[in-house]
């Protein structure tokens, strides 16, 4: 059983918070992703459950084991940095070997346990090159054959796909993916990329200035936000400000321009001012006589290939954003289109908790 405990940590650099009062438990097998914008104190938080930095206050548990006060290389922890950090003049299978050499492996369990490590990744073939003679992809696939070879508790990956291009991203995702789940190890990425988040991940830790905004699964984190800011940062929203009306059993958010957007909110909720969260890929846009909750004129048409984003600007002035799939028909700029979309799928967010 290896989780992960943080149990309050904190980490002050002079009056700098940069990370502050978090507590999360990573639980055995689990891929567990740290999401925030630059500055939120993500990568503070994989080095102090790394041991690399040490906290000013709290207490961290691998496996139960207090490891709060130990060193880096007391915790047997596996981790990937975003720039690989092999050792240019070193084989692929002394890369992989540096671990076990550090611990004092025998030859033939060495040998036995980088065979297996090069399998995995899928790099049998190529542990006579040098880094340099690899892909930015295999040099990666490379660093996580040297973080596993010596069977971690946890595996640690610090932007792991950052270095690499869009398409080898998604290829090397994926096999960080299949790698995990064949290994079954604790897993915690730290990450800025919000596609890789939602892809991989079991929970995301949502961090904003230090603190947890979030901790849920990728669907309700996107799709049930418990703020402003978790919505706005997973991928793109749309806030529909106003006050929450409800008539024989129906509601409404009722714009400041007097339009009446229909929705749903919980049981529990009274009236008076929302925010709902309306993700792009919802909303339906039509032209012609087709009917819509609301009205406007396309400003923007961006083509994606797989998709169009399309900003839409309403005739009360709001802009809302809408994405419709690049097999569907197309809008031009400047022609009125009617927008829809079903009630269920504006989340009301939860009321702004005061900070302390």
């Amino acid at each position: 059983m290896t989780t992960v405990e943080l149990n309050q940590v904190s980490k002050h650099y002079g009056p700098i918070h940069a990370v502050d009062r978090i507590s999360l438990r990573v639980e055995t097998g689990e891929y567990a992703t740290i999401l925030g914008p630059s500055g939120s104190g993500k990568t503070t938080m994989l080095s102090l459950i790394a041991g690399i930095a040490a906290p000013t206050a709290g207490s961290i548990l691998i496996g139960g084991r207090d490891v709060t006060w130990l060193p880096a290389a007391q915790r047997n922890v596996g981790l990937v940095f975003q720039s690989y950090a092999l050792f240019p003049h070193m084989t692929v299978f002394d890369n992989v070997a540096f671990p076990m050499r550090v611990r004092r492996t025998g030859s033939a369990e060495l040998k036995r346990r980088v065979a297996e490590a090069l399998a995995l990744v899928r790099l049998e073939d190529f542990a006579a090159r040098k880094p340099h003679q690899l892909s930015g992809g295999q040099q990666q696939r490379v660093a996580l054959a040297r973080a596993v070879v010596f069977k971690p508790d946890i595996l640690l990956l610090d932007e792991p796909l950052g270095a690499l291009d869009r398409k080898l991203r998604e290829e090397v995702r994926g096999e960080i993916h299949q790698l995990q789940r064949r290994l079954g190890i604790t897993t915690i990425m730290v990450t800025h990329d919000q596609d890789e988040a939602l892809s991989l991940s079991d929970r995301i830790v949502v961090l904003h200035g230090g603190r947890v905004q979030q901790i849920d699964t990728p669907i309700n984190a996107y799709h049930r936000p418990n703020s402003r800011f978790v919505a706005d940062f997973l991928g793109l929203a749309n806030f529909l400000e106003g006050s929450l009306a409800r008539s024989g059993g129906a509601c409404a958010i009722r714009l400041a321009s007097g339009e009446a957007v229909p929705c749903e909110a919980p049981a529990g909720l009274p009236a008076g001012k929302v925010c709902g969260v309306l993700r792009p890929e919802d909303i339906h846009l039509a032209n012609g006589d087709a009917r819509g909750m609301l009205d406007g004129r396309i400003a923007e048409a961006v083509f994606f290939g797989e998709s169009v984003r399309y900003a839409v600007a309403l005739n009360s002035g709001l802009r809302l954003v809408a994405h419709v799939p690049g097999s569907r028909s197309h809008f031009a700029e400047g022609s009125e289109v009617h927008l829809s979309w079903a009630p269920d799928r504006i989340w009301i967010l939860p009321p702004e908790k005061g900070g302390d």
